[in-house]
């Protein structure tokens, strides 16, 4: 870390190699969400990216006398996130931005796996971090382990107008992603696949097909197959899904383990259909591959912004969570990355085109097709149960 006038600049060690949606360090490659612990604390071996946003007050040029001491004692938060690409589009859209309005000094971590990290902290009651940008489902399993605060809403008025299904007692939305329907169009033609029903329709829609090895986003494809509407997906029918998928199984060429190996199938003609992530399918039109696909019957997905238990800077962290989800900072996160605004609010500035909000999977009118992911389902004991399940449908 190179330190100027008491300013610190980023230096990287022990980059994770896990590429994620449109090459970012994220929870999906790393399988957080279902909780598999693969990755283990090596995922916390993150390259500890220090990237210290810094108020224009504190600048070299603002201030070229200032101390070390002085930095030291301005209002300041740990702030992590998952790293690559994603993680500089937040820099660049979110962070330096708030830490400028706020006064503050954000000192950035990256770890694909926060999780670990954040049992160990609790376990020892000695926090390092503040504010953590995981999957919701972190959020919510370690607000009910007494791991993550409690949020006090009264204090962040800008979740206010965010519907419910966006926020839990311990988190508020920051990004959204979508798990889609993609297809080959040269294979299809005039009449591509546009709901999981079409999916399961193997005498229509013939040609090798590829699911995501994990039960997350898949067993509410499998219902929707079977005709749940995408609003009365839960509580889960656990039984039915798995029926559903007992008919597909077969047929599925790759259960596949990473976005990059779903890119890659895509890209490669090795399937014709797939449900994988949408940014990892633009990425790969963007490369001109021959693909396409559908919000239609997506299962939005997220990550939420969550606070530690006894951050060291409480009360800065709920300002920064606040400030983080304001509707004209959120709208310019699509500017550096295909995801899309976790606070709808976003799309009412005029920050976000007509024809981008078109591409973005939290647009209103993209998250009115798509099933919302009920994080506080898959985190319940029946939540729990049916991801346990997985690996004996996988095994049969």
């Amino acid at each position: 870390m190179l330190s100027v006038a008491g300013i610190r600049y980023p230096t990287d060690c022990g980059l994770v190699s896990t590429i994620g949606r449109n090459g970012a360090l994220n929870e999906e490659d790393s399988q957080i969400q279902n909780g598999s612990g693969d990755n283990n604390m090596n995922q916390i071996q993150c390259f500890t990216r220090k990237v210290t946003t810094q108020l224009a007050a504190f600048s070299i040029l603002a201030l070229p006398l200032a101390t070390t001491a002085q930095v030291a004692h301005a209002d300041q938060i740990t702030f992590v996130s998952q790293g690559g690409a994603y993680q500089e589009a937040q820099t660049k859209a979110i962070l330096d931005p708030v830490a400028q309005s706020l006064g503050i000094t954000i000192n950035q971590e990256s770890a694909p796996d926060a999780w670990p990290m954040i049992r160990t902290q609790g376990a020892t009651g000695q926090p390092i971090w503040d504010v953590v940008d995981t999957p919701t489902f972190n959020c919510i399993r370690g607000g009910e382990q007494g791991l993550i605060e409690p949020l006090d809403f009264s204090r962040i008025p800008n979740a206010e107008s965010m519907p419910d299904g966006y926020k839990t007692p311990y988190s508020v939305a920051y990004e959204f992603y979508s798990s889609v329907l993609a297809y080959n169009p040269e294979t299809y033609g005039d009449h591509p696949p546009q709901t999981w029903k079409d999916f399961w329709d193997i005498d229509n829609f013939p040609g090798p097909r590829a699911l995501r090895n994990n039960p997350l986003g898949t067993l509410e494809a499998a219902l929707m197959a079977d005709g749940v509407a995408p609003d009365e997906l839960y509580p889960l029918d656990v039984d039915r899904a798995y029926e559903k998928l007992e008919e597909i199984k077969p047929y599925v060429a790759t259960w596949w383990t990473s976005g990059g190996q779903s890119a890659q199938l895509l890209h490669d003609g090795e399937v014709d259909m797939i449900m994988m992530w949408n940014g990892r399918v633009s990425s790969i039109i963007d490369a001109g591959a021959q693909a396409a696909f559908t919000y239609n019957q997506g299962v939005l997905q997220s990550t939420h912004l969550c606070v530690i238990k006894d951050a060291p800077h409480l009360d800065t962290a709920m300002k920064f969570v606040n400030a983080a989800i304001a509707p004209d900072v959120q709208a310019d996160l699509p500017k550096y990355i295909d995801y899309g605004p976790g606070n709808p609010a976003a799309f009412q500035t005029d920050r976000i085109s007509k024809a981008r909000a078109a591409e973005l999977p939290s647009s209103p009118e993209n998250a009115a097709k798509q099933a919302l992911m009920a994080y506080e389902w898959w985190s319940s004991p029946e939540g729990v149960e049916a991801e346990r399940r997985w690996l004996e449908f996988m095994q049969q």
